[in-house]
């Protein structure tokens, strides 16, 4: 175990394992990529801005690929139906439009929500902005509190 996370963290392989944990946990996956990039950085304490932003750049485009996977389903349910499908229980939602993607950043709610927004047809590319903008800062202000929480170099 030791050699493997001293693998992943070497820069030319820690990013891109930190990239494709912070996509896959912005799914409907249950995995959570903050431990990825709070390791990164306590090993290589010069990667924070890399880390941090290579981590919202994966978390926003699986944002991303949530919204489609909930356009698709809203298209094949309408197909299925043959007539479009309103699900008044979200109108709210609808109400707040492409801000209320900055809550993906929520722990649980967050990644549905780029689904259901997805759903809902709110327009991609804002919903894209502001899921980057929320999961910079979660990642940013996250990161920062561990770091203060447990100074030091990780013990090997």
């Amino acid at each position: 175990m030791h050699q493997l996370l001293e693998w992943l963290a070497l820069p030319q392989f820690g990013l891109s394992t930190v990239f494709v944990v912070a996509f896959i946990s912005a799914t409907l996956l249950p995995l959570g990529s903050e431990p990825a990039v709070f390791g990164l950085i306590k090993i290589n304490p010069e990667l924070f801005w890399p880390a941090i932003l290579v981590a919202t750049v994966g978390n926003t485009l699986g944002g991303g690929v949530s919204w489609w996977m909930g356009l698709g389903a809203h298209k094949v349910v309408d197909k299925a139906r043959g007539n479009a499908t309103e699900v008044r229980a979200l109108n709210w939602l609808r109400r707040f439009g492409a801000p209320a993607c900055l809550m993906s950043w929520l722990p649980v709610v967050g990644d549905p929500l780029c689904a259901v927004a997805g759903w809902l047809k709110l327009p991609f590319w804002p919903c894209l902005a502001y899921m980057a903008v929320g999961k910079f800062f979660r990642y940013l202000v996250m990161t920062s509190v561990l770091l203060y929480f447990m100074p030091g170099h990780l013990a090997m």
